[in-house]
Parts: C-alpha cells; sequence; structure tokens
C-alpha cells in the first residue's frame, strides 16, 4: 500500500482558521475465521508471501493477453486498439473515468462480448467467435467450456435472485462446474457464516457484493474477474472485499479488476493500466506511475483573484500546473520550498488565499498530469 498525508488549511475569515493532518491507516485482516479451515485456492507454482510483493514479470507466463482490441458501437469506439498482458499471479488493475473502456475491454476478455477486431488470449486458449466457420464448432465450444471452468467472473452489476438463500444460490452456482470449493468453505471466505441462511434480497450492498464474488470463487478459479467490486460500498465494506481479493492472490491466483478509486488500485495491484477513451495512456507499478510525475507532492488552492500562470510556474520547486475553474493544482519536488514561495507570490499579486491543501501525489494525480481531467469527472 502506498502512504498517504494530507493537510488542509482553510484561510477563510482570517490567516489560518484551521489545520488538520490526516494519515488513513488501513488494517487487514486475514485468516479463515471460526468455523473451519481456510479455503484454499489453486496453485498457480508461484511462490507467494502474507506481504504482496510486485511480480517480476520477466520471469512469469502470461495468464491474459490481447493485442490490437478494438470494439464499436453505435456512436462510439468504446476499446480503440488496445494491447495488454496480465502474468499469472498478479493482481493486474485497468484504471480509468466511467466511459474509459474497462468494462467493454473485461466482457471481452472474459469472452462475453465479441472483439470487432484483434485477438484475445486467455490461459492459452482462445475464444470462438460467430466467424468461426461451422466446421469443428462442437469442439470449439467444448473448448470454450473448459476455459469458462478455469474464471471465476464478477460482472459490475449482478441480479441474483432475491428470494433465494445465501448457501442455495451458492449451490446453485456450483453445480455448474465440475470442480470447485465446497460451498461452506466459500462461505467462510468471504465472511458470509452468519448470513448463510438469509435471503438475498434482505442482504446489504456490501453482503450482496461479497456473495457475487463468492459466485465468481466457487469454481476454484485461475482468474478472477472484477468489475468495479467495490463501487458504491461504505468503507468497512469495501475493506471486506479487499480482504477477500488479496486472499485469493496470496494463493497464487491472477486477478484483473477494474476500479475508478485510485486508493483502490493501490492497496491491490501490482501493475495499473490507466484506461481513456479505449486506449491505455499509462502503463506501470502504482509506485511507477506516480513517480514518473516527477514530485512528490500536490498543492491544491483557491484565490480571490486569479495569478499569472507563468509566475507561478516559475516557482522554486514546482515542476507542473494545472487549473479547472478556479482550483489550481501544483505539483511541487520540495514542499517546503515551494509553498513559501507561492504565499509571497500570492501576497505580491494583491490576491488571498481561500483555501489551500497539500497532499502526496498519487495515481488520482497521474491522470490528472496526462489528461487535465479528474479520474470521476468521466
Amino acid at each position: 500500500m502506498i502512504p498517504c498525508c494530507s493537510l488542509e488549511i482553510d484561510f477563510r475569515g482570517g490567516l489560518l482558521a484551521t489545520s488538520r493532518v490526516h494519515v488513513p491507516t488501513i488494517n487487514s485482516h486475514r485468516g479463515g475465521g471460526h468455523g473451519g479451515p481456510p479455503l484454499q485456492f489453486r496453485s498457480m507454482s508461484i511462490e507467494t508471501s502474507p506481504i504482496i510483493q510486485p511480480i517480476s514479470t520477466a520471469a512469469q507466463r502470461v495468464a491474459l493477453r490481447c493485442s490490437g482490441l478494438v470494439k464499436r458501437f453505435t456512436d462510439v469506439t468504446a476499446v480503440n486498439g488496445l494491447d495488454l498482458e496480465v502474468f499469472a499471479g498478479e493482481c493486474f488493475g485497468l484504471l480509468g473515468p466511467n466511459g474509459a473502456g474497462k468494462t467493454t475491454t473485461v466482457e471481452i476478455l472474459e469472452g462475453l462480448t465479441p472483439a470487432d477486431e484483434g485477438t484475445v488470449e486467455v490461459l492459452g486458449q482462445h475464444w470462438s467467435s460467430a466467424k468461426d466457420s461451422t466446421d469443428g464448432s462442437h469442439r470449439r465450444a467444448s473448448d470454450d467450456r473448459s476455459l469458462r471452468e478455469r474464471i471465476g467472473v464478477q460482472l459490475q452489476e449482478t441480479q441474483l435472485a432475491e428470494k433465494v438463500t445465501v448457501v442455495e444460490t451458492l449451490r446453485l452456482f456450483r453445480s455448474f462446474y465440475k470442480r470447485g470449493h465446497a460451498v461452506d468453505q466459500v462461505i467462510q471466505t468471504v465472511a458470509l457464516e452468519e448470513k448463510r441462511n438469509s435471503r438475498v434480497g434482505k442482504l446489504s450492498g456490501g453482503q450482496k457484493q461479497r456473495l457475487a464474488v463468492a459466485c465468481a470463487l466457487v469454481s476454484d478459479p485461475e482468474i478472477l474477474f472484477l468489475d468495479e467490486p467495490t463501487t458504491g460500498l461504505d468503507p468497512q465494506a469495501r475493506l471486506s472485499l479487499w480482504d477477500v481479493v488479496e486472499t485469493f492472490r496470496e494463493g497464487g491466483g491472477t486477478v484483473l479488476l477494474t476500479t475508478h478509486y485510485m486508493e483502490e488500485a493501490a492497496r491491490l495491484c501490482d501493475r495499473v493500466a490507466i484506461m481513456d477513451h479505449g486506449k491505455i495512456i499509462a502503463l506501470g507499478t502504482p509506485l511507477e506511475l506516480i513517480e514518473s510525475l516527477g514530485a512528490d507532492q500536490i498543492i491544491e488552492f483557491r484565490v480571490t483573484k486569479e495569478l499569472d500562470e507563468d509566475a507561478l510556474t516559475s516557482l522554486p520547486g514546482v515542476t507542473n500546473l494545472h487549473k479547472r475553474g478556479e482550483d489550481y493544482s501544483l505539483t511541487v519536488a520540495e514542499i517546503g520550498v515551494a509553498l513559501p514561495a507561492l504565499l509571497a507570490e500570492s501576497k505580491r499579486q494583491q490576491s488571498e488565499l481561500v483555501s489551500l491543501t497539500t497532499h502526496q501525489a498519487t495515481l488520482e494525480d497521474v491522470f490528472v498530469s496526462l489528461t487535465g481531467r479528474m479520474l470521476r469527472e468521466g
């Protein structure tokens, strides 16, 4: 996890009305809990550790690969010439705003949506397509079924029968596969023991999401696809789902997840691809992408009178400037030098600070630097 520290200052009504330092911490509880042995996921012939470390991609086999991927709809090209490799045993994140093409890309990789152009390889196999000739169609359908036995899929929106209980739902999904985990073990892994006999319609949003992930895990998959698994969840429910993902990852499984939460990508992912308008615009580990900014800190502020931008970019320690409406954002390498210089420059231009916030650079700042937009602006 990438540590984060932020400082917020409000200048309204005085030189320094309030200040606050916020250092968020996340404690991850691991283990199987009570009521039985913890769930063991299928080994992928890689060494694992309780602490997730970035994978050396040079030594890893490819679990997922797509090349020249294109998907067009009536009025938009959702995926535009995308190339991607995901290595066995890593957690790979697709990060981007709504409409970036993340879900369409994942649905093509899952074999749910056909691509207009390009190739897809999943665990060394290829999905059959409508363009295939009728000769050998039975064999190709059998290959698709065998491949689906090896992957787990959690869709962005999962609609489960609300009158059915948790255990009944998982027994149904388990019956779809030749092999897999015991239902009780999966229930324990997603911490739904107390809700096993509850109807799906009575579950909270976080519990429903954990059940959806459980349905994806019941087959003991080698690859787990998660499409925005924590959208709309409260912080505690999000942490619970992160624990499930990390447990699967530590067991040797490969994860491909989409998200527009930069903190989720930083916490879970070995590597991240930032998508925008159907293309990958940046790829690397979270730390590599943040370091590409060439600075450690971001100063965001608002003033009463517009400042000269050339003067701001010339300040000592400042490496970049972005302006959105009335809000300024400075990327700085030395905050101890840049902040006093900013205060002096604001005074020189006879403009008063209204508010000022500093924080360590994040993946959100990488996206802003590349596109000039916030991740959640779309």
